[in-house]
């Protein structure tokens, strides 16, 4: 029995079997592949990179492990920084969550299945310095997610890590194994417009679902003969998000038992950007399969598949630190609610081609709904994207977006704004 498989069996058990069950699953056997590629038709076409606040700044953040406050409570997080680490370039940034009874370490060392070859799930190794990586440490080594506990800290991470690093906002990704995976779900649930993408290895919907209606990427991994969690529960939540991105639904085809193989199956007919797949692999509740041999490796496929399918997501750089912005609005209130609209101008001499603009609400406000960009999250830091209609501000040239909100008194406009990185001038009323 492998490290991985001892050190989580027993607190498995006693856990989960007074939880609802559940698994994942994705599908693929050995050189074989149904459907489209996982970077078939259903990928979203390139599209510019939205630069974080951090964006060109120095950073003050570097590989190691912080405390910050969320929720009331101490949590912690090892980030891994990529070498060269380049302030203007916008790096993906991928969350990778450990299991009941693991933590951050085992996560961003790759110690329960192979030292380095492993770190991140495996996917370090494979990204070669091109993105941020983040282990968050769980509640009693867990991902209960009490009342939406764990996905605020996942919010308080990003604001806390984008701040001071350059990332590609539209390129965050979160996967996980077991208790991991089902945190990877929650995420999928509750922030399908913050995510890109996620993998759920060998999960179960442990740590809640919040929301649960919106198109997210979404990869599904699951072993045959698990246990723990079983597959039936992982195609389950597959299949919500098979419905919620519109794919064709079908009944993936799987390896055999006793095969020790993998099937791999993307769908067909999901909205654009959306795709989902389906890895199934004749084993039980692992976290590093390996074709041909039983138990977890540091030669297993999955890292591969995994990486495959959030890199099919490609940006081009927005070039941050060139952007120069004048940020004019107004506020109407009423009661408990008012509406905002911002104009963004080009103040600058060439044209910004993809945006993102990031504000703090103030204290009570909370975006109920919004026009001409997409927001998130709701409350605190916010992030307006731009929608395709309006991704390039040519010199000189404005867009108009705005939002509804709830307050508690405050009707005041935010204090500042950045663009891309670069603060804009402002006024308001």
């Amino acid at each position: 029995m492998t490290r991985t498989r001892t050190l989580l069996w027993p607190a498995m058990v006693a856990v989960l079997v007074v939880l609802s069950m559940g698994g994942t699953a994705l599908a693929r056997g050995q050189g074989e592949s149904t459907g489209p590629t996982a970077s078939g038709t259903a990928a979203a076409p390139s599209r510019a990179a939205a630069a974080s606040p951090g964006c060109g700044k120095a950073p003050t953040l570097t590989s190691g492990t912080y405390t910050i406050q969320s929720g009331g409570k101490n949590r912690s997080f090892t980030l891994k920084i990529p070498d060269g680490y380049d302030r203007n370039h916008p790096y993906r940034l991928v969350f990778g969550f450990h299991w009941l009874g693991g933590t951050s370490t085992d996560v961003a060392t790759g110690r329960t299945v192979e030292t380095g070859t492993w770190a991140y799930y495996g996917l370090q190794r494979l990204a070669n310095n091109s993105a941020v990586f983040v282990a968050p440490q769980g509640l009693n080594n867990g991902w209960a997610n009490s009342g939406g506990e764990d996905v605020t800290f996942v919010d308080d991470m990003i604001r806390r890590i984008e701040a001071d690093l350059c990332v590609d906002t539209t390129q965050r990704f979160a996967l996980g194994f077991s208790y991991g995976a089902a945190m990877s779900y929650a995420l999928a649930c509750a922030r399908a417009t913050v995510f890109r993408a996620v993998a759920v290895q060998s999960g179960g919907q442990l740590s809640g679902c919040s929301g649960g209606t919106q198109p997210i990427a979404y990869l599904g991994v699951h072993g045959l003969r698990d246990s723990v969690l079983g597959i039936s529960g992982g195609r389950a939540m597959r299949d919500t998000f098979v419905r919620n991105n519109g794919c064709t639904p079908q009944n993936p085809p799987e390896p055999a038992q006793g095969s020790l193989t993998h099937r791999v199956t993307t769908y067909s007919g999901c909205s654009t950007g959306h795709p989902v797949a389906w890895a199934a692999f004749d084993e039980g509740h692992i976290a590093a399969p390996q074709d041909g041999a039983p138990g977890d490796s540091g030669r297993t496929w999955l890292p591969g598949e995994v990486w495959k399918f959030f890199t099919q997501f490609q940006t081009s750089d927005p070039s941050p630190g060139t952007a120069t912005c004048r940020v004019t609005g107004t506020v109407s209130a009423w009661n408990s609610g008012l509406t905002s609209n911002i104009t963004i101008t080009n103040t600058g001499t060439t044209a910004i081609d993809g945006w993102s603009l990031v504000f703090t609400l103030p204290g009570g406000q909370a975006i109920t709904s919004g026009w001409n960009a997409d927001y998130a999250p709701a409350s605190g830091q916010v992030t307006a994207r731009n929608l395709a209609h309006n991704a390039t501000i040519a010199p000189g040239a404005s867009v108009g977006i705005g939002f509804q909100a709830v307050h508690t008194g405050d009707t005041a406009m935010p204090a500042s704004y950045t663009l891309n990185g670069n603060t804009c001038a402002g006024t308001g009323s």
